[in-house]
Protein backbone atom coordinates (compact mmCIF):
# COMPACT_ATOMS: atom_id res chain seq x y z
CA UNK A 1 0.00 0.00 0.00
CA UNK A 2 1.41 3.42 -0.98
CA UNK A 3 2.21 6.05 1.67
CA UNK A 4 -0.61 8.40 0.58
CA UNK A 5 -3.17 5.60 0.74
CA UNK A 6 -2.00 4.64 4.22
CA UNK A 7 -2.30 8.22 5.40
CA UNK A 8 -5.85 8.45 4.02
CA UNK A 9 -6.80 5.18 5.73
CA UNK A 10 -5.39 6.40 9.07
CA UNK A 11 -7.31 9.68 8.67
CA UNK A 12 -10.58 7.85 8.03
CA UNK A 13 -10.01 5.54 11.00
CA UNK A 14 -9.32 8.52 13.26
CA UNK A 15 -12.61 10.07 12.14
CA UNK A 16 -14.46 6.84 12.93
CA UNK A 17 -12.83 6.68 16.36
CA UNK A 18 -14.29 10.05 17.32
CA UNK A 19 -17.54 9.81 19.30
CA UNK A 20 -20.80 11.01 17.77
CA UNK A 21 -21.66 14.45 19.08
CA UNK A 22 -25.41 13.87 19.09
CA UNK A 23 -27.17 10.53 18.84
CA UNK A 24 -30.43 9.93 20.75
CA UNK A 25 -30.60 6.28 19.63
CA UNK A 26 -28.95 3.02 20.62
CA UNK A 27 -27.79 2.88 16.99
CA UNK A 28 -24.04 3.53 16.65
CA UNK A 29 -21.14 3.09 14.28
CA UNK A 30 -20.60 -0.38 15.74
CA UNK A 31 -23.88 -1.45 14.13
CA UNK A 32 -22.51 -0.44 10.72
CA UNK A 33 -19.36 -2.49 11.35
CA UNK A 34 -21.37 -5.57 12.38
CA UNK A 35 -23.69 -5.16 9.41
CA UNK A 36 -20.76 -4.75 7.02
CA UNK A 37 -19.19 -7.92 8.40
CA UNK A 38 -22.49 -9.74 7.88
CA UNK A 39 -22.67 -8.54 4.27
CA UNK A 40 -19.13 -9.78 3.64
CA UNK A 41 -19.92 -13.08 5.35
CA UNK A 42 -23.03 -13.54 3.23
CA UNK A 43 -21.09 -12.90 0.03
CA UNK A 44 -18.33 -15.33 1.07
CA UNK A 45 -20.87 -18.00 2.00
CA UNK A 46 -22.81 -17.47 -1.24
CA UNK A 47 -19.72 -17.78 -3.43
CA UNK A 48 -18.55 -20.84 -1.48
CA UNK A 49 -21.97 -22.49 -1.80
CA UNK A 50 -22.15 -21.84 -5.55
CA UNK A 51 -18.68 -23.32 -6.01
CA UNK A 52 -19.57 -26.29 -3.84
CA UNK A 53 -22.81 -26.88 -5.74
CA UNK A 54 -21.00 -26.77 -9.10
CA UNK A 55 -18.24 -29.15 -7.99
CA UNK A 56 -20.75 -31.51 -6.36
CA UNK A 57 -22.79 -31.78 -9.57
CA UNK A 58 -19.60 -32.34 -11.55
CA UNK A 59 -18.45 -35.21 -9.31
CA UNK A 60 -21.88 -36.72 -8.75
CA UNK A 61 -21.87 -38.28 -12.25
CA UNK A 62 -19.36 -40.82 -10.96
CA UNK A 63 -21.49 -43.55 -9.42
CA UNK A 64 -21.21 -47.25 -8.69
CA UNK A 65 -17.65 -48.54 -8.43
CA UNK A 66 -16.31 -45.28 -9.89
CA UNK A 67 -17.04 -43.50 -6.61
CA UNK A 68 -14.14 -45.37 -4.97
CA UNK A 69 -11.30 -44.02 -7.18
CA UNK A 70 -12.95 -40.56 -7.35
CA UNK A 71 -13.14 -40.17 -3.58
CA UNK A 72 -9.65 -41.62 -3.19
CA UNK A 73 -8.26 -39.11 -5.70
CA UNK A 74 -10.11 -36.21 -4.08
CA UNK A 75 -8.75 -37.26 -0.71
CA UNK A 76 -5.23 -37.35 -2.13
CA UNK A 77 -5.61 -33.89 -3.68
CA UNK A 78 -7.04 -32.45 -0.47
CA UNK A 79 -4.12 -33.92 1.46
CA UNK A 80 -1.59 -32.44 -0.97
CA UNK A 81 -3.24 -29.03 -0.60
CA UNK A 82 -2.98 -29.25 3.18
CA UNK A 83 0.61 -30.51 2.97
CA UNK A 84 1.90 -27.78 0.65
CA UNK A 85 -0.31 -24.77 1.48
CA UNK A 86 -0.72 -25.37 5.21
CA UNK A 87 -2.92 -27.15 7.73
CA UNK A 88 -6.08 -25.07 8.28
CA UNK A 89 -6.99 -26.96 11.45
CA UNK A 90 -10.44 -28.11 12.49
CA UNK A 91 -13.29 -26.92 14.73
CA UNK A 92 -11.07 -27.65 17.75
CA UNK A 93 -8.58 -25.03 16.59
CA UNK A 94 -11.29 -22.43 15.93
CA UNK A 95 -12.75 -22.84 19.43
CA UNK A 96 -9.27 -22.82 20.95
CA UNK A 97 -8.27 -19.57 19.22
CA UNK A 98 -11.48 -17.79 20.23
CA UNK A 99 -11.13 -18.84 23.87
CA UNK A 100 -7.39 -18.79 24.46
CA UNK A 101 -5.87 -16.69 21.65
CA UNK A 102 -7.75 -13.45 22.37
CA UNK A 103 -10.34 -14.23 19.73
CA UNK A 104 -7.94 -14.14 16.79
CA UNK A 105 -8.56 -16.43 13.80
CA UNK A 106 -5.72 -16.43 11.28
CA UNK A 107 -6.85 -15.63 7.69
CA UNK A 108 -3.69 -17.15 6.21
CA UNK A 109 -5.22 -20.62 6.61
CA UNK A 110 -8.27 -19.75 4.51
CA UNK A 111 -6.96 -20.79 1.05
CA UNK A 112 -6.07 -24.26 2.31
CA UNK A 113 -9.38 -24.60 4.16
CA UNK A 114 -11.46 -23.48 1.17
CA UNK A 115 -9.75 -25.67 -1.43
CA UNK A 116 -9.42 -28.81 0.70
CA UNK A 117 -12.96 -28.60 2.09
CA UNK A 118 -14.48 -28.07 -1.36
CA UNK A 119 -12.87 -31.31 -2.54
CA UNK A 120 -13.82 -33.22 0.61
CA UNK A 121 -17.44 -32.07 0.79
CA UNK A 122 -18.18 -32.10 -2.95
CA UNK A 123 -16.75 -35.58 -3.54
CA UNK A 124 -19.03 -37.09 -0.90
CA UNK A 125 -17.28 -36.91 2.45
CA UNK A 126 -19.49 -37.21 5.53
CA UNK A 127 -18.67 -33.70 6.72
CA UNK A 128 -20.53 -30.50 5.86
CA UNK A 129 -19.41 -26.99 4.89
CA UNK A 130 -20.21 -25.38 8.26
CA UNK A 131 -16.69 -25.60 9.72
CA UNK A 132 -14.96 -24.16 6.60
CA UNK A 133 -17.49 -21.33 6.42
CA UNK A 134 -17.04 -20.54 10.11
CA UNK A 135 -13.25 -20.49 9.75
CA UNK A 136 -13.35 -18.14 6.77
CA UNK A 137 -16.05 -15.76 8.01
CA UNK A 138 -14.67 -15.76 11.56
CA UNK A 139 -11.16 -14.90 10.35
CA UNK A 140 -12.71 -12.18 8.19
CA UNK A 141 -14.11 -10.72 11.42
CA UNK A 142 -10.63 -10.83 12.95
CA UNK A 143 -9.15 -9.11 9.89
CA UNK A 144 -11.82 -6.42 9.93
CA UNK A 145 -11.32 -5.87 13.66
CA UNK A 146 -7.58 -5.40 13.21
CA UNK A 147 -8.24 -3.00 10.32
CA UNK A 148 -10.35 -0.85 12.64
CA UNK A 149 -7.82 -1.27 15.45
CA UNK A 150 -10.09 -3.18 17.80
CA UNK A 151 -8.59 -4.97 20.78
CA UNK A 152 -9.63 -7.24 23.62
CA UNK A 153 -13.27 -8.22 23.84
CA UNK A 154 -14.23 -5.96 20.92
CA UNK A 155 -11.95 -7.95 18.60
CA UNK A 156 -13.15 -11.27 20.03
CA UNK A 157 -16.78 -10.20 19.59
CA UNK A 158 -16.20 -9.34 15.94
CA UNK A 159 -14.58 -12.73 15.32
CA UNK A 160 -17.55 -14.46 16.96
CA UNK A 161 -19.93 -12.31 14.89
CA UNK A 162 -18.09 -13.48 11.78
CA UNK A 163 -18.49 -17.10 12.90
CA UNK A 164 -22.20 -16.52 13.47
CA UNK A 165 -22.62 -15.12 9.95
CA UNK A 166 -21.11 -18.34 8.57
CA UNK A 167 -23.34 -20.60 10.67
CA UNK A 168 -26.42 -18.58 9.75
CA UNK A 169 -25.75 -18.62 6.02
CA UNK A 170 -25.71 -22.41 6.00
CA UNK A 171 -28.54 -23.07 8.45
CA UNK A 172 -30.79 -20.17 7.47
CA UNK A 173 -31.49 -19.41 11.13
CA UNK A 174 -30.02 -16.10 12.40
CA UNK A 175 -30.98 -16.67 16.04
CA UNK A 176 -29.91 -20.31 16.10
CA UNK A 177 -26.68 -19.59 14.24
CA UNK A 178 -25.80 -16.74 16.60
CA UNK A 179 -26.40 -18.83 19.72
CA UNK A 180 -24.51 -21.78 18.24
CA UNK A 181 -21.41 -19.64 17.66
CA UNK A 182 -21.51 -18.67 21.37
CA UNK A 183 -22.59 -21.97 22.88
CA UNK A 184 -20.03 -24.15 21.11
CA UNK A 185 -17.23 -22.06 22.65
CA UNK A 186 -18.11 -22.91 26.24
CA UNK A 187 -20.98 -25.30 26.89
CA UNK A 188 -21.08 -24.59 30.65
CA UNK A 189 -21.13 -20.83 30.27
CA UNK A 190 -22.77 -20.06 26.90
CA UNK A 191 -23.09 -16.35 27.75
CA UNK A 192 -19.45 -16.00 28.82
CA UNK A 193 -18.93 -13.84 25.76
CA UNK A 194 -22.19 -11.95 26.21
CA UNK A 195 -20.71 -8.84 24.57
CA UNK A 196 -20.82 -10.75 21.27
CA UNK A 197 -24.55 -11.57 21.34
CA UNK A 198 -25.81 -8.39 19.63
CA UNK A 199 -22.91 -8.22 17.12
CA UNK A 200 -23.55 -11.88 16.24
CA UNK A 201 -27.28 -11.29 15.74
CA UNK A 202 -26.74 -8.24 13.54
CA UNK A 203 -24.05 -9.93 11.43
CA UNK A 204 -26.21 -13.06 11.12
CA UNK A 205 -29.26 -11.18 9.87
CA UNK A 206 -27.31 -9.33 7.18
CA UNK A 207 -25.41 -12.49 6.21
CA UNK A 208 -28.67 -14.40 5.83
CA UNK A 209 -30.14 -11.63 3.67
CA UNK A 210 -27.19 -11.59 1.27
CA UNK A 211 -26.87 -15.38 1.16
CA UNK A 212 -30.57 -15.74 0.37
CA UNK A 213 -30.21 -13.26 -2.49
CA UNK A 214 -27.10 -14.93 -3.90
CA UNK A 215 -28.35 -18.54 -3.85
CA UNK A 216 -32.07 -17.70 -4.22
CA UNK A 217 -32.88 -19.23 -0.86
CA UNK A 218 -36.53 -19.32 0.13
CA UNK A 219 -38.12 -19.21 3.56
CA UNK A 220 -39.33 -22.45 5.09
CA UNK A 221 -37.96 -25.69 6.56
CA UNK A 222 -35.25 -27.66 4.80
CA UNK A 223 -36.54 -30.93 6.23
CA UNK A 224 -40.30 -30.89 6.61
CA UNK A 225 -41.38 -32.37 9.95
CA UNK A 226 -44.27 -29.97 10.46
CA UNK A 227 -46.88 -32.76 10.53
CA UNK A 228 -46.42 -33.28 14.28
CA UNK A 229 -49.54 -32.86 16.41
CA UNK A 230 -49.27 -32.53 20.18
CA UNK A 231 -51.10 -35.39 21.89
CA UNK A 232 -50.54 -34.61 25.56
CA UNK A 233 -47.91 -34.37 28.28
CA UNK A 234 -46.76 -37.92 27.56
CA UNK A 235 -45.06 -36.52 24.46
CA UNK A 236 -42.47 -34.93 26.73
CA UNK A 237 -41.77 -38.34 28.26
CA UNK A 238 -41.44 -39.87 24.81
CA UNK A 239 -39.04 -37.08 23.80
CA UNK A 240 -36.87 -37.90 26.82
CA UNK A 241 -36.89 -41.63 26.01
CA UNK A 242 -36.02 -41.01 22.36
CA UNK A 243 -33.26 -38.64 23.49
CA UNK A 244 -31.78 -41.32 25.75
CA UNK A 245 -31.53 -43.66 22.77
CA UNK A 246 -30.05 -40.87 20.64
CA UNK A 247 -27.52 -40.03 23.35
CA UNK A 248 -26.41 -43.67 23.48
CA UNK A 249 -25.63 -43.48 19.78
CA UNK A 250 -23.87 -40.18 20.39
CA UNK A 251 -21.58 -42.03 22.78
CA UNK A 252 -21.13 -44.72 20.13
CA UNK A 253 -20.06 -42.11 17.58
CA UNK A 254 -17.56 -40.59 20.03
CA UNK A 255 -15.96 -43.95 20.80
CA UNK A 256 -15.99 -44.94 17.13
CA UNK A 257 -14.15 -41.72 16.31
CA UNK A 258 -11.60 -42.37 19.07
CA UNK A 259 -11.01 -45.85 17.65
CA UNK A 260 -10.31 -44.60 14.13
CA UNK A 261 -8.18 -41.78 15.52
CA UNK A 262 -6.02 -44.39 17.22
CA UNK A 263 -5.81 -46.35 13.97
CA UNK A 264 -4.80 -43.36 11.83
CA UNK A 265 -2.30 -42.07 14.39
CA UNK A 266 -0.71 -45.43 15.11
CA UNK A 267 2.07 -44.66 12.66
CA UNK A 268 3.18 -41.20 11.52
CA UNK A 269 2.26 -40.98 7.84
CA UNK A 270 1.98 -37.94 5.54
CA UNK A 271 -1.39 -36.21 5.58
CA UNK A 272 -1.98 -36.91 1.88
CA UNK A 273 -1.57 -40.65 2.42
CA UNK A 274 -4.00 -40.49 5.34
CA UNK A 275 -6.61 -38.55 3.32
CA UNK A 276 -6.13 -40.96 0.39
CA UNK A 277 -6.82 -43.97 2.62
CA UNK A 278 -9.79 -42.17 4.15
CA UNK A 279 -11.18 -41.42 0.69
CA UNK A 280 -10.84 -45.02 -0.38
CA UNK A 281 -12.69 -46.29 2.71
CA UNK A 282 -15.42 -43.67 2.28
CA UNK A 283 -15.77 -44.64 -1.37
CA UNK A 284 -16.26 -48.29 -0.43
CA UNK A 285 -19.00 -47.35 2.06
CA UNK A 286 -20.66 -45.07 -0.50
CA UNK A 287 -20.55 -47.85 -3.10
CA UNK A 288 -22.56 -50.22 -0.90
CA UNK A 289 -24.78 -47.52 0.67
CA UNK A 290 -25.05 -44.57 -1.74
CA UNK A 291 -27.29 -42.56 0.62
CA UNK A 292 -24.39 -42.28 3.08
CA UNK A 293 -22.40 -40.30 0.52
CA UNK A 294 -22.33 -36.53 1.12
CA UNK A 295 -23.07 -34.68 4.34
CA UNK A 296 -26.82 -35.19 4.45
CA UNK A 297 -28.34 -31.85 3.43
CA UNK A 298 -30.48 -33.47 0.72
CA UNK A 299 -30.14 -37.06 1.89
CA UNK A 300 -32.24 -36.46 5.02
CA UNK A 301 -35.22 -35.69 2.79
CA UNK A 302 -34.51 -38.91 0.86
CA UNK A 303 -34.70 -40.78 4.15
CA UNK A 304 -37.91 -39.09 5.29
CA UNK A 305 -39.67 -39.50 1.94
CA UNK A 306 -38.33 -42.92 1.00
CA UNK A 307 -39.41 -46.41 1.95
CA UNK A 308 -36.48 -48.25 3.52
CA UNK A 309 -36.67 -51.62 5.18
CA UNK A 310 -35.68 -51.87 8.84
CA UNK A 311 -32.51 -53.94 8.19
CA UNK A 312 -31.42 -51.43 5.53
CA UNK A 313 -31.97 -48.50 7.92
CA UNK A 314 -29.85 -50.23 10.56
CA UNK A 315 -27.08 -50.82 8.00
CA UNK A 316 -27.29 -47.16 6.91
CA UNK A 317 -27.07 -45.99 10.53
CA UNK A 318 -23.96 -48.03 11.30
CA UNK A 319 -22.32 -47.16 7.97
CA UNK A 320 -22.95 -43.43 8.43
CA UNK A 321 -21.48 -43.37 11.92
CA UNK A 322 -18.38 -45.15 10.61
CA UNK A 323 -18.22 -42.81 7.60
CA UNK A 324 -18.35 -39.67 9.75
CA UNK A 325 -15.70 -41.09 12.10
CA UNK A 326 -13.37 -41.91 9.20
CA UNK A 327 -13.92 -38.49 7.65
CA UNK A 328 -13.14 -36.72 10.93
CA UNK A 329 -10.01 -38.73 11.75
CA UNK A 330 -8.43 -39.21 8.30
CA UNK A 331 -7.72 -35.53 7.72
CA UNK A 332 -10.73 -34.65 5.59
CA UNK A 333 -12.05 -31.15 6.21
CA UNK A 334 -15.60 -30.11 7.11
CA UNK A 335 -18.13 -29.99 9.94
CA UNK A 336 -20.13 -32.83 11.49
CA UNK A 337 -23.34 -31.06 12.58
CA UNK A 338 -25.59 -31.89 9.61
CA UNK A 339 -24.14 -35.43 9.27
CA UNK A 340 -25.10 -36.01 12.90
CA UNK A 341 -28.62 -34.78 12.10
CA UNK A 342 -28.69 -37.46 9.38
CA UNK A 343 -27.74 -40.12 11.92
CA UNK A 344 -30.46 -38.87 14.26
CA UNK A 345 -33.08 -38.96 11.50
CA UNK A 346 -32.10 -42.53 10.60
CA UNK A 347 -32.31 -43.57 14.24
CA UNK A 348 -35.77 -42.01 14.57
CA UNK A 349 -36.97 -43.98 11.55
CA UNK A 350 -35.58 -47.19 13.06
CA UNK A 351 -37.39 -46.56 16.35
CA UNK A 352 -40.63 -45.95 14.44
CA UNK A 353 -40.03 -49.13 12.46
CA UNK A 354 -39.71 -51.10 15.70
CA UNK A 355 -42.68 -49.37 17.34
CA UNK A 356 -45.04 -48.19 14.57
CA UNK A 357 -47.58 -46.67 16.99
CA UNK A 358 -45.25 -43.91 18.18
CA UNK A 359 -45.18 -40.47 16.57
CA UNK A 360 -42.65 -40.56 13.73
CA UNK A 361 -41.84 -36.84 13.60
CA UNK A 362 -41.34 -36.65 17.38
CA UNK A 363 -38.98 -39.64 17.29
CA UNK A 364 -36.97 -38.23 14.38
CA UNK A 365 -36.56 -34.70 15.71
CA UNK A 366 -35.78 -35.89 19.26
CA UNK A 367 -33.03 -38.20 18.03
CA UNK A 368 -31.63 -35.49 15.75
CA UNK A 369 -31.42 -33.11 18.71
CA UNK A 370 -30.02 -35.67 21.11
CA UNK A 371 -27.10 -36.98 19.09
CA UNK A 372 -25.98 -33.48 18.08
CA UNK A 373 -26.20 -32.11 21.63
CA UNK A 374 -24.37 -35.15 23.02
CA UNK A 375 -21.43 -34.42 20.73
CA UNK A 376 -21.42 -30.59 20.53
CA UNK A 377 -22.88 -29.62 23.96
CA UNK A 378 -25.22 -27.03 22.42
CA UNK A 379 -28.75 -27.62 23.83
CA UNK A 380 -30.14 -24.10 23.33
CA UNK A 381 -28.99 -23.45 19.79
CA UNK A 382 -29.69 -27.00 18.62
CA UNK A 383 -33.29 -26.64 19.80
CA UNK A 384 -33.73 -23.37 17.91
CA UNK A 385 -31.94 -24.66 14.80
CA UNK A 386 -34.08 -27.78 14.56
CA UNK A 387 -37.27 -25.81 15.11
CA UNK A 388 -36.31 -23.64 12.13
CA UNK A 389 -34.85 -26.34 9.90
CA UNK A 390 -37.66 -28.88 10.34
CA UNK A 391 -40.72 -26.66 10.73
CA UNK A 392 -41.47 -28.59 13.94
CA UNK A 393 -43.94 -26.17 15.47
CA UNK A 394 -43.59 -27.22 19.10
CA UNK A 395 -40.45 -25.92 20.76
CA UNK A 396 -40.64 -27.62 24.17
CA UNK A 397 -40.37 -31.35 23.19
CA UNK A 398 -37.13 -30.60 21.32
CA UNK A 399 -35.84 -28.71 24.35
CA UNK A 400 -36.61 -31.71 26.59
CA UNK A 401 -34.68 -33.96 24.21
CA UNK A 402 -31.75 -31.53 24.01
CA UNK A 403 -31.47 -31.12 27.78
CA UNK A 404 -31.65 -34.89 28.29
CA UNK A 405 -28.77 -35.41 25.88
CA UNK A 406 -26.78 -32.57 27.44
CA UNK A 407 -26.89 -34.03 30.94
CA UNK A 408 -26.27 -37.59 29.74
CA UNK A 409 -23.32 -36.61 27.52
CA UNK A 410 -19.78 -37.74 28.42
CA UNK A 411 -18.09 -35.64 31.10
CA UNK A 412 -15.09 -35.07 28.81
CA UNK A 413 -16.27 -33.07 25.74
CA UNK A 414 -15.77 -34.48 22.25
CA UNK A 415 -14.48 -31.06 21.14
CA UNK A 416 -11.26 -30.91 23.13
CA UNK A 417 -11.14 -27.10 23.24
CA UNK A 418 -14.45 -27.00 25.14
CA UNK A 419 -12.71 -28.31 28.24
CA UNK A 420 -12.11 -25.95 31.12
CA UNK A 421 -8.51 -24.62 31.17
CA UNK A 422 -7.76 -26.41 34.48
CA UNK A 423 -9.08 -29.72 33.17
CA UNK A 424 -7.13 -29.29 29.95
CA UNK A 425 -3.94 -28.73 31.93
CA UNK A 426 -4.50 -31.68 34.25
CA UNK A 427 -5.37 -33.99 31.36
CA UNK A 428 -2.26 -32.95 29.45
CA UNK A 429 -0.11 -33.44 32.54
CA UNK A 430 -1.53 -36.87 33.27
CA UNK A 431 -1.17 -37.90 29.63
Amino acid sequence: MKLKQRRKLVTYLNILDQPMRFNPFVFSRDFLLWAFLGLIGGVIAGIYWIGLDFLTHFLSVFEGWKVIPVMSLCGLLAGLIIHFIGDPGEIHLIVNNIRFNKGRLDPKNNPSMILSSLLCVASGGSLGPEAPLVQVTGSTGTWLGKLFRLKGEALRSLSIAGMASGFTALFGAPLGGSLFSLEILHHKHPVEYYEAIIPALVASCFSYLVFALVVHLGLGPIWDLSSYEYSGVFDFGYAVLFAMVGTAFGWSFIYCTKFFKTVFEKRPIPIYIKTFIGGMLLGIIAYYFPITRYFGHHQINELLNGSFTLPLLIAILISKIIAISITVTSGWRGGFIIPLFFVGATLGLIIHGLFPTINLTLAVVSCMAAINVCVTRTPMSTTILLTTLTGFGHFIPILFASLTAYFLAPRIPFINSQKDPLNRHSNNSSG
